[in-house]
């Protein structure tokens, strides 16, 4: 997709305003929403310039696709020229990443960062990183690029600037095919690039073939990613986890076979090994050769797959998508879809930042199997925590039968979190009043350890000996506490009880002094000294556990009970969205997550002394 479709020869891109104009049009059509007034100046000012220069070397004819967007991201490419190889006579591609400065400095001796004078919002990434990015990511999701390796190569161009000396520190990144800086003084060293590229014949097959192809991982992206994730060592299937790989690498052979489609279902508890499947299931199909993608709704959980499973390829890392992201994906593009966290699947996909032209009634459901041969759905039931969660297997198996499709439901009955001990869950869920049976009190077991803590500074000081003595531990707590914006470079201490307090985690993608960026904050050093909510816990453990419950949950006559006016979540607030029996078991589910993270202990605190009582009643700390 691109917002424009062009050439040089093109009256327009010598007639700015009459071109900026076109772009706000078709921008508001697909995104429903206009373009910046910094968006607007950069589309003004370089466009035309780079238009001149294709006029100059002769290149009118070549295809120009402006603001080019990537399948299966949000990025998008500031233009994608598209035209014929000089040489070769196939088809021939260069991105474009447009930029005004005049001057670049190494930030901080960085060969990738550099700080440009005048320009706000810190340090910005070297171009010539970033067009390599691009170029990247357009060969490894571009399928009609495949068997293409020299098809792509890619610039940035820096056209007001003339003075050379003021951009050198850019060019301690080593310059490739697929990532290059040019400036205004080198303009000619820039048309002979363009030349050796594209031909003057023009490019309008190459551009529909760009512009048509099927969005799928290329054979090199799932040779690196089988390399990457299928040979790690400590991914070890046992029992079902190994019989729900088979299961689907055999519905993979058969919907191949039989040019058919089939949807996998795997549920269980915390700690199953869903996600251990996920992995294996990734690196396993990649091995084979097949499209795979790997999907969750979880920010944090998706951020933290990234860094893990792509720790040693970071090119793995976009394998790693999220539900939302199959909006105009083509039937069937892919092999397999494989859907971690699936309880997290919402009604829609479209939200405040959906292009207008995506905006439709269709279900997110619906575009997660519709965009693979074999979607695999991992999910846990007893996590749906948010209002417009609907990824239950009851709902996946009735849409899917509406569509005239079989599903293969494989239960995990194996446990690996909380030291192995299934009663624990069992004792949890009891607790909380989400299965049959009375709460009952808990009996002491070697493998995991459960205690309570008469006050939050007991409960930080046993989490910090664990820490002490080697363990990894974290403090969480329902939502029932404000959640400030950073003051003065340091987190609010919103958590406050007596004279105790302590931040939230972080919300956004940056440290924020010693504290992690929100989506790291279960994994990495810092995270102990906030507390983490349920949408940072899920999907993560912990050796020791300390969980914090809040006044929106109380022990009253031999049972747990929900007060909605304590809980401070947004998503919470509105009785029309979320009915009070609805409040009541989505906040159990949120307890239930968090009571489940730790893999050799939990420490329970609660705000009320009625609710400790009956804790200590129940909990005899383990022998």
């Amino acid at each position: 997709m691109t917002l424009l479709r062009t050439t040089a020869a093109d009256p327009r891109m010598s007639q700015p305003d009459s071109l900026v104009e076109q772009l706000l049009s078709q921008m508001l059509f697909t995104s429903g929403h206009r373009a910046g007034a910094a968006e607007q100046n950069s589309w003004r000012r370089s466009l035309p310039a780079l238009a001149a220069d294709l006029r100059e070397a002769g290149l009118e004819n070549v295809e120009m696709l402006i603001e080019y967007h990537m399948p299966l991201t949000s990025k998008r490419a500031d233009v994608v020229l598209a035209g014929v190889h000089p040489t070769t006579g196939e088809p021939s591609y260069v991105v474009i990443e447009l930029k005004q400065w005049t001057a670049a400095y190494s930030f901080e001796d960085s060969t990738e960062l550099v700080e440009v004078p005048g320009m706000p919002g810190g340090p910005k990434l070297n171009p010539i990183l970033q067009v390599r990015g691009y170029c990247e990511y357009i060969n490894d999701f571009a399928r009609v690029l495949q068997d293409q390796p020299d098809a792509l190569a890619g610039a940035a161009y820096l056209h007001n600037a003339n003075d050379p000396s003021l951009l050198a520190d850019l060019k301690t990144v080593p310059m490739t095919t697929t990532g290059r800086v040019f400036t205004g003084a080198d303009r000619g060293k820039f048309h002979d690039f363009l030349r050796s590229r594209l031909a003057s014949t023009g490019g309008k097959a190459s551009a529909d073939l760009l512009l048509n192809s099927a969005a799928a991982p290329s054979r090199q992206l799932l040779k690196v990613a089988a390399d990457e994730v299928r040979d790690r060592s400590q991914f070890h299937l046992l029992g079902n986890q190994q019989l729900a790989v088979d299961l689907v690498l055999h519905q993979v052979d058969q919907a191949k076979k039989s040019n058919s489609k089939r949807v996998v279902i795997v549920t269980g508890g915390p700690g199953s090994g869903k996600s251990v499947i996920a992995l294996e299931l990734l690196g396993e199909l990649a091995r084979q050769g097949r499209t795979v993608l790997h999907a969750t709704g979880s920010r944090s959980f998706t951020q933290t797959l990234r860094k893990v499973a792509g720790h040693r390829a970071p090119r793995v890392q976009k394998m790693f998508k999220y539900f939302n992201q199959f909006m105009d994906a083509d039937a069937n593009d892919l092999d397999v879809l494989i859907m971690d966290e699936a309880h997290r699947i919402r009604e829609t996909s479209v939200d405040r930042y959906t292009k207008a032209a995506l905006r439709t009634d269709r279900l997110q459901v619906d575009e997660l199997i519709s965009a693979a041969r074999v979607p695999v759905f991992l999910l846990d039931e007893h996590q749906v925590v948010r209002p417009g969660e609907m990824g239950s297997l009851d709902q996946i198996t009735a849409y899917a039968k509406s569509l005239g499709l079989d599903t293969i439901h494989v239960p995990l009955d194996a446990q690996f979190r909380c030291g192995g001990s299934a009663e624990y869950l069992d004792w949890v869920q009891r607790l909380l009043g989400l299965t049959d049976g009375e709460p009952t009190p808990w009996k002491p077991v070697p493998e995991f350890a459960v205690e309570v803590a008469d006050t939050p500074w007991d409960l930080e000081r046993r989490l910090a000996e664990k820490i002490d003595d080697g363990y990894s531990a974290r403090m969480t707590a329902g939502y029932c506490w404000p959640w400030s914006d950073p003051k003065d470079g340091a987190l609010v201490p919103d958590v406050a009880i007596d004279d105790w307090s302590r931040p939230w985690n972080t919300k956004g993608d940056r440290r924020v002094g010693d504290a992690p960026p929100s989506a790291l904050w279960a994994t990495q050093d810092g995270g102990f000294g906030q507390v983490g909510c349920v949408y940072t816990a899920q999907g993560f453990e912990y050796d020791w556990n300390g969980v914090i419950l809040g006044p929106d949950i109380l022990w009253r006559d031999g049972r747990f009970v929900t007060d909605r006016s304590a809980n401070r979540d947004p998503d919470f607030r509105s009785v029309s969205k979320v009915s009070d029996l609805r409040f009541d078991r989505l906040v159990r589910h949120v307890y239930k997550v968090l009571l489940t993270r730790g893999m050799v202990g939990t420490v329970l605190y609660s705000t009320d002394a009625e609710t400790r009582d009956a804790l200590h009643r129940l909990i005899t700390r383990n022998p």
